[in-house]
């Protein structure tokens, strides 16, 4: 059940009705029913894999409360290790098993022994990486003592599969969205309107500028050897504004459906092709998994402290178990070992904090020089998403090569495909909308707000693309 289906469009608003005005009396019952509504969503995209959601809650809860109440270090270190074994096992079973026993088959076929590896003929369980992410930082936080264990078991369990969140984040920690469900929420009318303005935007953002830019996007990437060099610079910029508009869509209607119930979820996106900096870029694309790399990785490994021969190597351990853990193929390894390259100079020359403050366009050589900064890390961002996208590394540095060498910047590119200019303009008009909201969660409330909001909606209806249906590509992750 996607949140730009149908169906969704059925189950928010039955689940908003229930929770307001049947189940609303107590925390209890309002905590209940998200969680009947979470399981049955989860449910809907494969009911046996809500075994592995229920047992994986089940064991984070159980483990939980074995650490805090072991009188022993050696009990402690048990409970912990046996929670974050079983929980990265099966990460690492259902994810990375078949990736590594066929990577290894092709090595030693290389070197001329033959090997069959046994694979799995299984499915990878939506929302893996996310809800073992969730489990493990409540089970290390729980161990170094930083809080306390849950023991109502369906609290704990609405912190972990909250379906809001639950397929695709973003990350939540225990310390955030743990104390929102155990107290009852009220209904708060402004917070409703303001959630249902970010989950519109956010619905923009997927079916209005994602769905349509991966339609040109797939036809690039898909036929890149007849491609030429402005076809294939296109590409890369159709892909990085559909990666952008499909995740951050999906963080604003999480982030807004979630306001819908009272409930507050952290910010997943800051605006990040406005960053002036790779290092800025990485504070504002995908905030809760660099700030959860940083806070169970980064800084348990030493962090910026030892020299700088250790921040160096700090930062491509955990570029590169990024790349990883967004997927099974090393086309992601090689996209974090870029970005951990692109970050490197500015870590060598102590500038990585340089772009902290808000963004302040001046009529003069600084304005300038801001938006060359820009353009030159979109650039760079986008070469790296050529990897993220590609089937093969090989395929990847053909397209990026053939950029180079064809040398022909006519206007070829997809002359199969309607509205080619068109696009263009819509993709202008959005970054527009976003430049002048870059400092507000969305750009539909405030004044004018139910112009605004029909005309969001007037644009969902007439530009979105439903023929060609699509999934949100973070789902497979």
């Amino acid at each position: 059940m996607f949140f730009n289906s149908l169906a969704f469009a059925l189950f928010l608003p039955l689940v908003f009705f229930l929770y307001w005005f049947v189940c609303n009396k107590t925390k209890s019952t309002q905590n209940a029913l998200l969680i009947i509504a979470s399981y049955y969503f989860y449910s809907c995209w494969d009911w046996r894999f809500l075994f592995l959601l229920v047992f994986s809650t089940f064991l984070d809860y159980y483990t939980g409360i074995r650490i805090e109440k072991s009188q022993k270090e050696s009990g402690r270190k048990f409970w912990f290790w046996l929670s974050i074994s079983v929980n990265l096992g099966f990460l690492g079973l259902f994810k990375y098993y078949n990736f590594f026993a066929d990577s290894f088959a092709q090595l030693f076929t290389s070197i001329g022994f033959k090997v069959s590896p046994i694979l799995l003929d299984v499915i990878l369980p939506v929302g893996i990486s996310f809800y073992t992410f969730h489990g493990v930082s409540y089970v290390i936080d729980i161990y170094y003592q930083r809080i306390k264990a849950e023991y109502n078991f369906v609290d704990y369990s609405l912190f972990v599969s909250y379906f809001p969140l639950l397929v695709a984040g973003p990350i939540e920690r225990a310390t955030h969205l743990l104390p929102q469900v155990k107290v009852k929420r009220t209904f708060d009318l402004e917070k409703a309107k303001e959630g249902l303005a970010q989950f519109v935007w956010g619905l923009v953002k997927k079916v209005v500028i994602a769905d349509t830019c991966a339609t040109y996007a797939n036809a690039v990437f898909d036929h890149y050897p007849s491609m030429n060099s402005l076809s294939l610079l296109l590409g890369a910029v159709y892909f990085a504004f559909q990666i952008y508009g499909d995740f951050s869509g999906y963080s604003d209607m999480a982030l807004g459906m979630s306001k819908l119930f009272g409930i507050d979820l952290l910010k997943n996106f800051n605006y990040p092709y406005f960053s002036r900096d790779i290092a800025e870029f990485w504070r504002r694309w995908h905030i809760s998994l660099s700030s959860w790399f940083r806070d169970y990785l980064y800084i348990p490994l030493g962090g910026s402290q030892g020299g700088m021969w250790g921040k160096v190597r700090n930062t491509f351990i955990i570029f590169l178990v990024s790349g990883f853990w967004h997927g099974a193929n090393w086309t992601y390894v090689v996209w974090g070992l870029l970005n951990a390259a692109y970050f490197l100079p500015l870590l060598l020359l102590n500038k990585n904090r340089n772009n902290t403050g808000p963004l302040v366009l001046s009529y003069d050589w600084k304005g300038i020089q801001m938006i060359g900064n820009i353009l030159l890390t979109f650039g760079l961002s986008s070469i790296a998403w050529v990897f993220f996208r590609a089937k093969t590394i090989t395929d990847a540095v053909l397209y990026l090569k053939q950029i180079v060498i064809n040398g022909d910047f006519g206007s070829q590119y997809l002359s199969n495909e309607r509205y080619n200019y068109e696009i263009l303009l819509l993709i202008g008009a959005f970054v527009l909308v976003e430049w002048n909201n870059r400092n507000r969660v969305e750009p539909l409330s405030g004044r004018f707000s139910l112009l605004k909001m029909g005309l969001a909606i007037a644009a969902i209806m007439a530009l979105g693309t439903f023929s060609d249906y699509k999934e949100f590509i973070y789902f497979q992750f």
